[in-house]
């Protein structure tokens, strides 16, 4: 158990309070709704027009693979160009793609192969648009409304997914797929609608937009830094890859298990939606009693459970029960996974963690789609969610030591925004490069182990950051003096990396200098490397520096 945290207590609907959320969460009601009732018709379609079981399991995979190979890319044009104008990019090219699906299957010439590109297109602008929305929660809401911002994203995904998949059913089966299809094209609207009014306040850069490149790079790299994050990514990843088998095999559990048709298909999937729903209510009380690690092992429990069953029930009344704890398993697991990822990370690179994490779960669900439907297609439906179930057993024992999940803490990380570019005597473009910054301390011998363990983690932070060849060093003469030393490549490099210092690592910051026994603070120096070829030509001094051209 835990102690209850100012944020955790925060009432679910505060975010409400919000208009933009409102609207926005209102608008994607009806966008989710349009693309439940797509997937109920693509996926069902398949089943028309193919007789492969692992083509079936395909058009779940169709979806999510994109998002695992496109996720990083997406992440940093989220952080580095405007994420309203990034969605609306996405939404735009979902509608047209959407209007081409649904021409294609009004025509009636759609063929397996034809129907998993459009579904691989349509997957193309959610990984687009994902990591832009996702990342701007936090500019609609303040940071204490978050958790529960991204609760009420559940919960409205959910809500359509409790009676949409019902709905798209009684569409496929009384009106046929195109028809479906077409009500997924003006979902697109509404959204699309709301993002052109939203006007939302954008803080200019002092610095040059990050190459592309540089920016996937520094996701990368910031990730690979936080280990709390790391975790979040290897138990998603098992998570989506266990998980997804229910979901893609769903049509097989109606078609052959219960032996059904389209409507109960939808029902099962209106069944599965509602557990979400009421997995999104419970959310915020299962934080406040169990700790992260606990909420997460019990979903996987539950999902195990909700597999188990469905691959054995002839029963729609039991396969629908297993569901509703499968969908509550569903929410609060991957919700959690989201939360936990957004409040270890700061604005500057939220959208490309987001992104890692997407590409960690949506990788794991379109890798299981296609496993699952091959062991389908050997061994029947039931014995491959069997199967899963046993696996999703072995992801919750995952917590037991090194990937335990991390406490959600309140974390500050806005920007510090205390350094001052230091007045340079040389003439540096932002582009003039290496740089080496060289610091000195004067640490007593009683302080030494103390001293050695928080520039561990200044370490962490430095290369986290984006600084190179970290080192630390003792003086031989006078062992009372410590150099850290770093490198970057550039020098607007070197000031990016400055301003990404947040007040959570101020702290490390602030017990340095404690440690620091010297009468003037730490001292600095900055070098600039030089070749010894003389015709390469050497900067020159100037009065002031000005990097902003």
């Amino acid at each position: 158990m835990k102690e209850n945290s100012a944020i955790e207590r925060a009432s679910p609907l505060a975010p409400f309070r919000h208009g933009i959320f409102r609207s926005v969460w209102t608008a994607s009601l009806a966008s989710n709704f349009g693309g439940l009732i797509q997937s109920v018709a693509a996926a069902w379609m398949m089943t028309a027009i193919s007789n492969s079981v692992d083509m079936v399991a395909l058009v779940q995979a169709s979806t999510t693979l994109p998002i695992m190979l496109f996720s990083l890319a997406s992440g940093a044009i989220a952080d580095s160009f405007n994420r309203r104008k990034v969605m609306l990019t996405a939404q735009c090219f979902m509608l047209l793609v959407s209007m081409v699906l649904t021409l294609t299957a009004w025509l009636g010439v759609m063929t397996p192969w034809l129907l998993l590109t459009f579904t691989f297109l349509i997957g193309c602008g959610t990984a687009l648009n994902n990591p832009s929305w996702q990342a701007s929660v936090g500019d609609m809401v303040p940071r204490s409304d978050l958790p529960a911002a991204v609760a009420l994203n559940s919960m409205g995904f959910n809500l359509t997914r409790s009676v949409g998949p019902a709905i798209g059913g009684v569409i496929v089966a009384a009106a046929g797929a195109a028809v479906a299809f077409a009500v997924n094209t003006v979902s697109y609207f509404a959204l699309i609608f709301v993002l052109l009014r939203w006007k939302p306040k954008v803080t200019p850069s002092t610095l040059p937009r990050e190459t592309f490149g540089g920016a996937m790079t520094a996701g990368l790299r910031y990730v690979a830094m936080s280990p709390n994050i790391e975790k979040v990514l290897v138990r998603s990843f098992v998570f989506g890859f266990t998980a997804i088998s229910v979901m893609a095999l769903l049509p097989l559990v109606a078609r052959d298990i219960v032996q059904g048709g389209p409507l109960l298909y939808g029902v099962l999937f209106g069944a599965f939606g509602i557990g979400a729903v009421g997995g999104a209510l419970i959310s915020a009380r299962l934080r406040q009693v169990l700790t992260n690690e606990w909420i997460v092992r019990l979903g996987f429990v539950g999902f195990a459970v909700c597999a188990a069953i469905a691959g054995t029930s002839t029963l729609a009344w039991l396969t629908c029960a297993a569901l509703l704890v499968g969908g509550a398993s569903w929410v609060v697991s991957l919700s959690l996974f989201n939360v936990t990822v957004q409040m270890s990370t700061p604005r500057w690179v939220v959208g490309r963690a987001l992104s890692l994490y997407q590409t960690a779960t949506f990788g794991g669900m379109a890798l299981g789609s296609w496993i699952w439907g091959l062991v389908a297609d050997q061994y029947g439906p039931g014995e491959a969610l069997l199967y899963s179930a046993v696996l999703m057993i072995a992801g919750a024992a995952l917590g037991l030591k090194r990937f335990t999940l991390p406490e959600q803490t309140a974390l500050n990380l806005d920007p510090l925004n205390r350094w001052k570019e230091p007045h340079l005597a040389l003439d540096v473009k932002p582009r003039s490069g290496p740089i080496t910054i060289m610091i000195e301390y004067v640490i007593r011998e009683r302080d030494i182990a103390e001293f050695l363990q928080v520039m561990a983690e200044r370490r962490r932070i430095r290369r986290r950051d984006g600084a190179r060849q970290w080192t630390l060093s003792r003086d031989l003469e006078n062992p009372d003096l410590w150099m850290e030393t770093y490198h970057t490549p550039t020098w607007v490099e070197y000031v990016r990396h400055n301003q990404r210092m947040t007040h959570a690592d101020a702290v490390v910051s602030e017990r340095i200098r404690k440690l620091h026994s010297g009468t003037e603070p730490p001292r600095v120096k900055r070098m600039i490397e030089r070749p010894t070829d003389w015709s390469v030509e050497l900067s020159q001094p100037k009065p002031v520096i000005d990097i902003h051209h």
